[in-house]
């Protein structure tokens, strides 16, 4: 099979960081923004974009309230999906796979190196549930920075979800929609990935 040019290499790992970093040189905004999609209880899709943090070495990473509609998604089936889709490159790769919290040192690491206000952010906020006004927000968050001081710790309720994928696909434009897409997949986190071309 040719993997040739932008699709070679043997750890979809590697390549997912390699577009990534080229990205960051031509997207305006948030090249690491991803579009993460979740199931509720009966079913039904929800997606929502979410800034990826981290491409591990058998890992996506990206850290969100718990008790958010997503991060309780997440919590009940244990998987997730996503894209990260480049205007700039023409390119796109698409996740599926199971989840795992991360709530651990990485996370609070992670979380101390977020500005003081994005930290106390994360205090004030209960995401997802219904707020009163953008005033009422504001102010629990000058409430937070009183009782939280300049260095707030990590909540409890705030942390990574990371993602082991069993499928990832590249795909990159082609002239007239004759696009590439090739598809990585095992049947677990531990086992070893096969590839296939699909057609556009």
């Amino acid at each position: 099979m040719d993997r040739s040019g932008i699709f070679a290499g043997e750890d979809p790992f590697d390549l997912a960081r390699a577009w990534l970093a080229e990205a960051e040189k031509t997207e305006p905004n948030d090249p690491n923004a991803i579009a993460l999609a979740t199931v509720d209880p009966s079913g039904l899709p929800n997606v929502r974009m979410v800034l990826l943090k981290d491409v591990e070495t058998d890992a996506f990473v990206f850290y969100t309230n718990y008790g958010s509609q997503k991060g309780q998604e997440i919590e009940a089936s244990g998987k997730a999906a996503f894209v990260l889709h480049w205007k700039s490159l023409r390119r796109q790769i698409r996740v599926r796979g199971v989840t795992e919290r991360e709530d651990g040192p990485q996370a609070d690491d992670y979380y101390a190196s977020r500005s003081l206000k994005s930290r106390l952010g994360a205090w004030a906020s209960q995401q997802s549930q219904p707020l009163s006004s953008r005033e009422a927000l504001i102010a629990e968050a000058a409430k937070q920075a009183l009782t939280k001081g300049p260095n707030p710790p990590r909540p409890p309720f705030w942390g990574g979800i990371r993602l082991r994928p069993v499928e990832i696909e590249f795909w990159a434009d082609g002239a007239f929609r004759l696009h590439d897409r090739f598809r990585w997949t095992r049947p677990g986190p531990s086992d070893s990935w096969s590839i296939q071309r699909l057609n556009p």
